[in-house]
């Protein structure tokens, strides 16, 4: 599939000369986390405020959830791509633009799915990352008497991890995506996007998959940190906001300890 860029009721202006040059210093999967959020923050406030534009692209995206690209041809240049095209504006011979088109596509339609029928609150956030958010939906079931170790979301999340094609990944996603929608809980779509362009590089595979583990045991210890600070015993039980995503120093129980935080491609940088 080639990306062309498309005027689907939205402002298609091109970049300014100085956002083009700031999109040429970083790495692709930056360039697709950037195209992504940008995207998302355009058509996300517009959806909340019932908009006939968006929602009726909404329900167009949400046909594509947890499929590949090429299969939904109603939607080439739909979404997140025509935000690519344009940061792409010029030869960009680093970027494997199928891998990213794949991410850019795949993270879009999941968020129309997950933002579905919701106006309260848009379920795009920078703040979730999708092992925190997978954590928030294991601490409700805790809460109610399923245990943590046995979750069945947990085992979700592993088998996301555990995928050895796109299109296992995409409809496992949407699986984890239906269940977020149910408890209202947001997810970070940009750095979403940025993983699944990684993960589809074999060589960068392990280094996403060790990401969301990371993020899954990041938002244990920061809910017993945030226990501690309020004086509170953990007693085992997820309690903190799974929202904080700083690095707080602490890997917890992270599936590789080597894996400096910040590392460019294999890490696990907050907001990215």
């Amino acid at each position: 599939m080639t990306i062309a860029p498309t005027t689907t009721g939205t402002d298609a202006s091109p970049p300014s000369q100085e956002s083009k040059r700031a999109a040429e210093q970083l790495p692709a999967h930056r360039l697709v986390a950037r195209a992504t959020g940008s995207y998302i923050a355009r058509i996300q406030p517009q959806y909340l405020s019932d908009t006939s534009a968006a929602v009726a692209e909404l329900a167009r995206l949400r046909r594509g959830a947890g499929k590949r690209v090429h299969q939904v041809q109603d939607l080439w240049g739909v979404g997140g791509t025509e935000e690519l095209a344009r940061l792409l504006d010029g030869p960009k011979e680093f970027i494997r633009l199928e891998y990213a088109e794949e991410a850019v596509f795949l993270a879009s339609t999941l968020w129309a799915l997950h933002q579905q029928s919701g106006r309260d609150a848009g379920m795009h956030d920078r703040r979730q990352n999708l092992g925190g958010a997978v954590r928030a939906l294991i601490r409700l079931k805790v809460a109610s008497g399923e245990d943590e170790e046995d979750s069945s979301l947990r085992k979700r999340l592993v088998r996301v991890g555990t995928a050895e094609s796109i299109d296992s990944v995409a409809v496992r996603l949407r699986e984890i995506v239906l269940l977020l929608r149910g408890a209202r809980e947001p997810l970070d779509y940009a750095r979403l996007a940025g993983q699944l362009y990684r993960w589809q590089h074999r060589p960068d595979r392990a280094g996403v998959q060790r990401e969301w583990g990371r993020e899954f045991h990041l938002a244990a210890a920061a809910a017993a940190a945030s226990a501690s600070r309020k004086g509170k015993p953990s007693s085992g039980v997820d309690t903190g906001d799974t929202r904080d995503t700083g690095d707080t120093g602490d890997t917890g129980d992270a599936i590789d300890q080597a894996l400096a935080p910040d590392e460019e491609f294999g890490g696990y940088a907050a907001g990215e």
